[in-house]
């Protein structure tokens, strides 16, 4: 007997349109992911691994801003001026101090986990998974209880920074170098910082705990996609570990790939040298060129820049807006124009082919320096918003250019070391500037004359550097 079908086809309609609605949505999902997997492997990224720990960068970098909202919201936006300087002061001393003490640390220790990179990025993504359910409670009741979960998301974040900066090259493909490499991480994180901000924004009008539950959420894929980065980040053969002195314990013991092959002669003892202490034969930042030494100390000082303008111009807009704007927007406009000035110098680290790097660190280091002086003397909104553009850019090709000494002088075999060694020295400069920040009262000159220090400090050591480096026939790209 045959079927007869209802004209009006009942259930059966409903199924397709269902169907229907659900290719449509997922579509515009499945088209975007599928474009940022072929950018993110482009070139040989895919292969090699490094297409995976840009997408992996680009999660940490989603979840810290998720929570720098959630904090942003309750510690700063949510009380008044001075309440909240107390309670940012608060902040620092329970966050940012210990973490001083601890960041020098984190590079010996990473030097002591060769094998288990992937390991250490997942538990950095899966504590900071755990500790934002932690402050989603703190927030809610408004206890102290925020503050040292507050500082564990800083040390794992900082901890999954150095482990980044140390498995790069690892996973570069071939032809590319170092710090293009580094150029497409860093162009992701901002990415996905710029996109997941008003996310964070959207779920705070939901509710305080909201932000936070996105964090989470973003560092559990975050653990995943650590998992199954590449068996290559656990591979260290040849790896040694670099140093910042220049000495070490007498019968310490080397690597085989470290020793000396012939007999050099020994150089003179050094003052402050304590007894059983041999010049080391492992080399080091301090024993491989003072162009390294003197970029480091450079970019730290651009770094310690940047964490002085984020703490002392929050304060000083939420009490002296722009014309014209409320102190949020005030705060957007000069973060925005950080945002754009950092993403700017990363996408010119890689059209500058061929400059020395050297002359690179010098030129930005003037360069922000010039624009701090004017800020000082005629001090205003639109100068403040310069600075921040500039110091973002010059910030960006400072680090690239500091990634491209790092290549060229330090050996392959402490190389890995060595970039976790200057990353915990970047960070640790960057919480010192917050630090004094929060010590000076809140005067616009009296703020842009100290980042002008900072800036001057930098300045003469990148043009110490430039001066003392070695003439080279042939420089790496930055790009």
């Amino acid at each position: 007997m045959a079927r007869v079908r209802s004209s009006g086809g009942g259930p059966g309609r409903a199924r397709r349109a269902g169907r229907a609605v659900g290719r449509a949505l997922r579509r515009p999902v499945h088209c975007t992911a599928r474009g940022i997997r072929r950018a993110t492997h482009a070139q040989g990224a895919g292969e090699s691994g490094l297409g995976r720990l840009i997408e992996l960068h680009a999660l940490n970098g989603a979840g810290d801003v998720m929570v720098t909202v959630a904090l942003a919201s309750t510690v700063f936006f949510s009380v008044p001026t001075d309440e909240a300087r107390g309670r940012v002061a608060l902040y620092l001393a329970v966050t940012m101090a210990p973490f001083t003490l601890l960041a020098p640390v984190i590079g010996p220790l990473l030097d002591r986990l060769p094998h288990g990179r992937r390991a250490a990025m997942a538990a950095a993504m899966l504590a900071r998974a755990l500790l934002a359910v932690l402050m989603s409670v703190a927030v809610a009741t408004g206890g102290l209880g925020l503050y040292p979960a507050a500082l564990g998301v800083l040390v794992a974040s900082k901890a999954y920074g150095v482990v980044r900066s140390a498995v790069v090259p690892r996973l570069l493909p071939r032809g590319f170098s170092l710090v293009k490499a580094n150029s497409r991480v860093t162009l992701a994180g901002l990415l996905a910082t710029a996109t997941a901000a008003p996310a964070g924004a959207l779920l705070h009008l939901i509710g305080p705990r909201w932000p936070l539950y996105g964090a989470c959420a973003v560092f559990l894929g975050g653990t995943l996609a650590a998992v199954h980065l590449p068996h290559g980040v656990d591979e260290a053969k040849g790896e040694g570990r670099a140093r910042l002195t220049g000495w070490e314990r007498e019968g310490a013991r080397e690597p085989d790939g470290d020793r000396e092959q012939e007999p050099r002669k020994r150089p003179r003892p050094r003052r402050g040298r304590r007894p059983g202490e041999r010049p080391v034969q492992r080399p080091g930042l301090r024993t491989v060129g003072t162009s390294v030494l003197c970029g480091l100390c450079a970019s730290a000082a651009m770094r310690c820049l940047s964490g002085f303008l984020v703490f002392f111009l929050a304060f000083l807009l939420r009490e002296h807006p722009l014309a014209g704007q409320s102190a949020a927007v005030s705060l957007g406009i000069v973060g925005v124009s950080a945002g754009v000035g950092n993403a700017s110098g990363t996408a010119v680290g890689a059209w500058l082919r061929a400059r020395p790097p050297e002359t690179i660190v010098a030129a930005v280091l003037c360069l922000a320096f010039c624009v701090a002086v004017p800020a000082a003397v005629f001090f205003s909104g639109p100068m403040v918003a310069v600075l921040g553009a500039t110091a973002g850019f010059c910030q960006a090709l400072a680090k690239l250019s500091l990634d491209a000494m790092i290549q060229r002088d330090v050996p392959e075999g402490v190389r890995t070391s060595a970039f976790a060694r200057s990353e915990t020295v970047l960070q640790t400069a960057w919480v010192l500037g917050g630090a004094v920040a929060m010590a000076l009262p809140l005067h616009g000159a009296l703020g842009m004359s100290t980042a002008s220090a900072f800036l001057a400090v930098g300045a003469t050591m990148a043009l110490r550097g430039l001066l003392l480096s070695p003439t080279r026939t042939h420089r790496p790209s930055v790009a």
